[in-house]
């Protein structure tokens, strides 16, 4: 049984990455973090440590994700195929993050991801005045 450890990870594919990214700053006082090996996408770190992604439309090969965080990636994967759960061949990485896509019983896709290292505190954004009252 693959162990979750929570939810690390949202994303969205989208025609209009602008002015989602623009709305995320806007409405709720994020900021984009550059993140290597990611391209084509705007990453933006959440204060629990989560990330929201906005990405090009068809970017994530998704309309949207989810990406559940567990402790061994490779051996997260070997499971869900022993139970024959359809997992992409190859495991991807990026600076953070080393994942995999799987695709549920509902016919969506899904993210199983392995933390590189943690993201820095020092990079989360302040909530909005509005938002800390």
């Amino acid at each position: 049984m693959v162990r979750i450890l929570g939810l690390v990870f949202a994303g969205t594919s989208t025609g209009a990455r602008d002015p989602m990214s623009a709305f995320l700053r806007s409405a709720f006082g994020l900021r984009a973090v550059p993140v290597d090996g990611v391209v084509g996408a705007d990453v933006f770190d959440l204060p629990d440590g989560a990330s929201f992604v906005v990405a090009e439309a068809g970017g994530m090969g998704a309309e949207r994700t989810v990406g559940f965080l567990v402790e061994d990636v490779d051996a997260a994967a070997g499971e869900l195929r022993a139970l024959g759960v359809e997992v992409d061949a190859e495991i991807a990485a990026n600076e953070r993050w080393r994942y995999v896509h799987f695709r549920a019983p509902d016919g969506h896709v899904y993210e199983l991801i392995e933390a590189r290292h943690a993201p820095d505190a020092a990079a989360a954004p302040e909530a909005p005045a509005a938002a800390q009252q």
